[in-house]
């Protein structure tokens, strides 16, 4: 075993140290170390740390970390000593300017940054944009870091990461959006992002301390941020690293299937209707989330959102949403990007599509480039191991700023790392548990396979006789079930966002649910081998309601041994939107129809003892918003009724979920 010299030697020259920091001393440093907000905690843990590296017992090799390893040619962390490393983690962004903090690739730099404070520009219309500056140490212009954030442009994690870029020597804007915080203007949730931010671009090129080139980088509504101004191509503008968000803003986050996405837009819109961000706690959820008509329920839980019955009032796919989704224009993009995404995100089929449509369509050959980071995660993304209640295990953690920085280095300062040469696409793939290499999306080797729904009639429950096989079935009797909006099926799990307090995001046990008289449950028989899925998932339904309009819900679920029933991907379908989202078509009450149910997207190893289940069903309440079976108007409609729903799988009508099984050749 080595001294503990040479044990602290090994792990300062380590590039993913902080990993390993966190294995050997293990619970003494919390897993998020490096932006602890609260003073006394970052010293409690540094003087833990300084205790046990002092002490003189051996210290064990460093393991080699769960995630892929270091690409070649990765930047590496200098061994300038272990005190230093763990400033470099521990310290608040006040003690950034530790002189032992340096650039971990490019040119040379002195470490350490200036601060500049609520320093503004004016848009185009003349609104003032507040932007906080972080400027390297050193008189030459420096590539610049754009992050534009709606939440706050003073929060510790976010000025933790503009610090530690201005340490790596990138100058950094951090910037508050339009309406937000220190901003002026009026704040309306994604319509001024797009030309914002080509302003705010094109001010930043014009400052003597910028050299013309600029990465953007950031998540969620930071990330539509840099979609909307890559779109328009702007002058200057070399990579972007967009995490978890959608491009196509009515499929991807307001009406997906033709539902209204409740469970996202409640939460977040009252938590940011303000200036400032707003206490939701005081809510009861309850009650917000039954509210009718849905237009009120904003006003009636808080506040009166003019953008809440904008949203409402256009719930097709019309010129509202066309006008201001990026989606159609990704064509238009320059600059190479690194697409993050989680299989348990709100944007778990958006990520992927992105990346698919960069590597097609982009406009440069360095947008062609573009890279996919898809792992086990919800919105939060790699925070953890668990997604919900189920632990994926310390493989799925991924260093994403590590990743971050070395593109950033790649495209805004031409250091030859080799980032562009990696296999475009890394997916995580639960079930098996570890990391793929992959080239594009969906995967070349997909073999697309029905499996077909079977019953005797009494697929209801998890006590019913459904069953899945890729049989096509014959003549079998159709299931039914009673759908009332007054006692929705509730959701549990799934791909959330983004109070996981208030809606649970992540992976958990659904035999709960599947118990419900209202959910139709159909299992495979148990597997005599793997079976890998890897794609978007589809279902195909044929089936029947009494009502005026309803839903028809699905969600694929992988069943151990042991009958733990862990969820992976869902989706919905607004039976009026059953033939599109540009207008509305009712349907016949009692006519069979067909439905197809987009279930997002997963991967995942249904192992060898698994078994492979669909639920079917008219509801996942508060995820999406119940359809009161009326057909009236969408979002005034103040009474429900329920509805009397069946479910057809037969020769002439073969109901099937259409999975991408994946060919063990590679």
């Amino acid at each position: 075993m080595p001294t503990r010299r040479a044990w602290l030697a090994n792990l300062s020259a380590e590039p993913r140290f902080t990993f390993h920091l966190k294995r050997t001393i293990g619970a003494d440093l919390p897993a998020r170390a490096r932006i602890i907000a609260d003073e006394a905690e970052r010293w409690t843990v540094l003087e833990k740390i300084i205790a046990t590296a002092d002490s003189d017992r051996a210290w064990p090799a460093p393991r080699a970390p769960p995630w892929p390893t270091p690409r070649r040619n990765a930047p590496e962390f200098p061994p300038r000593g272990l005190f230093c490393c763990f400033r470099a983690i521990a310290c608040s962004p006040a003690c950034h300017h530790d002189p032992c903090l340096v650039s971990r690739g490019g040119s040379a730099h002195v470490p350490g940054f200036r601060l500049r404070s609520n320093v503004g520009f004016q848009t185009r219309d003349g609104v003032r944009l507040a932007t906080d500056l972080f400027l390297p140490t050193g008189d030459e212009p420096r590539p610049t870091v754009l992050l534009r954030t709606p939440y706050d442009n003073t929060l510790a994690w976010q000025r933790a990461k503009a610090a530690q870029l201005a340490d790596a020597g990138y100058a950094v804007a951090l910037q508050d959006v339009r309406g937000r915080f220190d901003s002026l203007g009026e704040y309306e949730p994604f319509r001024n992002e797009g030309p914002d931010g080509v302003d705010a671009i094109a001010w930043l090129r014009s400052q003597p301390w910028c050299n013309g080139r600029i990465g953007m980088a950031g998540r969620s509504y930071s990330g539509w941020t840099q979609w909307t101004a890559a779109v328009e191509a702007p002058a200057g503008l070399d990579a972007i690293v967009p995490r978890v968000m959608a491009t196509d803003l009515y499929r991807g986050l307001m009406w997906r299937g033709g539902a209204f996405n409740i469970g996202v837009l409640l939460t977040w819109s009252l938590m940011t209707s303000g200036r400032t961000m707003q206490t939701i706690t005081e809510i009861d959820w309850v009650d917000a989330f039954r509210r009718l008509p849905l237009e009120d329920a904003a006003s009636e839980a808080a506040q009166d959102l003019p953008f809440w019955r904008d949203w409402l009032a256009q719930p097709t796919n019309d010129d509202y949403w066309r006008g201001v989704d990026p989606e159609a224009r990704l064509a238009r993009i320059e600059a190479p990007a690194i697409v993050m995404g989680g299989w348990y995100d709100v944007y778990a089929d958006d990520s992927p599509r992105q990346f698919a449509l960069l590597r097609e369509r982009g406009a440069t050959p360095a947008a062609r480039a573009s890279q996919l980071v898809m792992g086990a995660w919800p919105h939060s993304l790699s925070g953890s191991s668990h997604a919900g209640g189920v632990d994926f295990s310390e493989r799925s953690q991924f260093d994403l700023d590590l990743l971050e920085r070395r593109w950033f280095d790649r495209w805004l300062r031409d250091v030859r790392n080799g980032v562009e040469d990696e296999p475009p696409a890394r997916i995580f793939v639960m079930g098996a548990n570890e990391w793929r290499d992959e080239h594009e999306w969906p995967l070349a080797r997909t073999e697309w396979q029905p499996w077909y729904l079977h019953s005797g009639g009494s697929a209801a429950t998890l006590l019913g006789d459904g069953t899945l096989s890729p049989q096509r079935p014959g003549d079998e009797p159709a299931d039914r079930f009673l759908y009332h909006p007054d006692y929705p099926v509730p959701t549990s799990g799934g791909p959330n966002c983004c109070s996981p307090e208030i809606v649970p995001w992540g992976a958990y046990d659904q035999r709960a649910v599947e118990m419900r008289s209202d959910v139709l449950v159909y299992t495979s028989a148990t597997l005599e081998r793997d079976v890998e899925v890897i794609g978007p998932v589809k279902v195909v339904l044929y089936a029947a309601s009494d009502g005026l309009d309803t839903d028809w819900t699905a969600k694929l679920v992988d069943v151990r041994p042991s009958g733990f029933a862990m969820n992976l991907c869902d989706g919905i379908i607004r039976a009026r939107f059953r033939q599109g989202f540009d207008r509305e078509r009712p349907i016949e009450p009692g006519a069979v129809l067909e439905y197809e149910i987009e279930l997002m997207a997963t991967a995942n190893v249904f192992q060898k003892g698994h078994r492979i289940r669909l639920e079917i069903s008219s509801s996942n309440f508060p995820r999406f918003d119940r359809n009161p079976n009326t057909g009236g108007p969408i979002g005034r409609e103040r009474k429900v009724r329920p509805a009397h729903q069946t479910v057809v799988h037969a020769a002439a009508h073969p109901s099937h979920v259409l999975l991408p099984v994946i060919s063990a050749v590679r």
